[in-house]
């Protein structure tokens, strides 16, 4: 591994080892901008108590592209009680594959 793969490797983001992130890729409805996201599942997420045990948790994101458009995609997504992924809902966007983005 020569100087500069080493380099590259300490300034990026290692998203398949990032156990506290889940990263979401949307696009916009209007610009087609494909845009990605990070939720920290320790620190961005609202927890939803129930009467039983069994709680969720929330997180609410608003996601404003680069290009110029500016428009607002406003992300919802519901966790179960171990921090996986429930339910999803989107506005002013799509939500894409990690491989389209």
């Amino acid at each position: 591994m020569d100087l500069i793969e080493k380099i590259s490797k300490i300034f990026s983001s290692n998203r398949n080892g990032d156990e506290a992130g889940y990263w979401i890729y949307v696009r916009c409805n209007q610009c087609g901008e494909k845009l990605s996201t990070r939720i920290n599942l320790y620190n961005d997420l609202s927890v939803n108590y129930s009467k039983s045990d069994d709680h969720t948790y929330t997180c609410q994101k608003t996601i404003v592209g680069r290009k110029g458009c500016f428009q607002r995609i406003e992300v919802k997504l519901i966790f179960d009680s171990r921090r996986k992924l429930k339910d999803q809902e989107i506005s002013g966007g799509a939500f894409i594959e990690e491989g389209e983005y």
